[in-house]
């Protein structure tokens, strides 16, 4: 049950991350966390996509969560 729960869970965090964002979701958005979310799930960087929508979002959190996402979460290819 728990495979299956974190399962879903992923699959809701990847889709909800090829959503655009609205308004709302601008006003709300923590560069950071959005960075980090991103290299923690393996997703290409986004922030220029996230700026273009949002118009005055804050790219350097942005690239400083990615960074330090991958940083914790590296690819672990053998």
């Amino acid at each position: 049950m728990a495979v299956r729960t974190n399962t879903l869970f992923v699959v809701a965090a990847l889709l909800g991350g090829c959503a655009s964002m609205d308004a709302d979701s601008c006003r709300q958005a923590d560069g950071y966390d959005l960075g980090w979310r991103d290299a923690r799930f393996k997703v290409q960087s986004r922030g220029s996509v996230y700026a273009q929508q949002c118009g005055s979002f804050d790219l350097a959190a942005y690239e400083k969560g990615y960074r330090e996402g991958r940083w914790e979460y590296p690819d672990r290819t053998p």
